[in-house]
């Protein structure tokens, strides 16, 4: 069984129009998702001390997800305002990730003796986590990295050098920008690197050919966490079932993220606030 560790990013979506916050965040939702799948999965990150961090702390423990190695920082826990607008749900405001922008995850010791029990570590562009990078690649795993779409040219280059695999939301630039992208990710040092792009699907470049997977198409209940979801299963199963091929894990990635659209929320676990 593979062993896997999302390090970084927690936060509550709370849905306006009907008052029920739901547990998430990328490197949150991708430990969850992992677990979903079958993995043995931990989660590292900074929690609040409001109800909202108390809320993600216990679905994580009635998950069965490892969190022994998590901080606790005094304040607001991160949070997203989702709204509905003519029958779609838009992000209205959030709070920049509450506590995570004044205190910044810092790893010890003990910390990265623990991280190099794993076998890919996952993190994410709103995880604040850019100054600890070199400290996880001394560490000697696998990483993955979600730099979303709100990226520059100045971050990949900062941040590409220490990741094994890219994943980029690139529904804002047209096919040709978006192999430019992934060639320079390979250059950089990925692996693989991987773009999604809505509902052109994704694209993926391994350094030597490009490999695209169109998305599964449903009736979607809510898209919230399809872009972690997908990341999360083509990982897993790529790691798991190399020999199977990248378009293989591609499609199992997009069946997974379409499963994942038939709930309320990134994962659900919803509550009232």
């Amino acid at each position: 069984m593979v062993k896997v560790l999302g390090i970084g990013d927690n936060v509550v979506d709370k849905y306006t129009y009907k008052r029920i916050m739901y547990p998430g965040g990328n490197a949150l939702n991708f430990s969850v998702y992992a677990q979903m799948l079958g993995a043995d999965s931990a989660y590292l990150g900074i929690f609040a001390t409001d109800e909202e961090a108390q809320f993600i702390k216990d679905v994580l423990q009635n998950l069965f997800i490892d969190t022994k190695h998590c901080k606790e920082v005094e304040g607001e826990s991160g949070y997203a305002l989702v709204g509905l607008e003519n029958g779609d749900r838009v992000f209205l405001e959030s709070n920049d990730g509450g506590i995570r922008k004044y205190h910044k995850l810092q790893l010890n010791k003990e910390d990265l003796n623990y991280i190099q029990s794993f076998d890919l570590l996952h993190s994410s562009k709103y995880s604040y986590i850019e100054e600890e990078m070199p400290a996880l690649k001394a560490a000697g795993v696998p990483i993955s990295f979600d730099f979303s779409d709100d990226f520059t040219e100045d971050y990949l280059s900062e941040i590409g050098p220490y990741v094994d695999y890219s994943f980029l939301s690139c529904r804002h630039l047209t096919e040709a920008e978006t192999r430019e992208v992934l060639k320079k990710m390979a250059a950089l040092g990925s692996r693989l690197s991987v773009a999604t792009m809505g509902a052109e699907g994704a694209l993926l470049y391994d350094g030597k050919s490009f490999y695209k997977q169109k998305p599964k198409l449903i009736d979607a209940v809510d898209t919230l966490g399809a872009g972690d979801s997908f990341l999360t299963a083509f990982l897993l199963h790529y790691l798991q079932n190399e020999q199977d091929g990248l378009e293989v894990s591609l499609a199992k990635a997009a069946e997974f993220a379409a499963s994942s659209c038939l709930v309320e929320g990134a994962f659900g676990h919803g509550k009232a606030y």
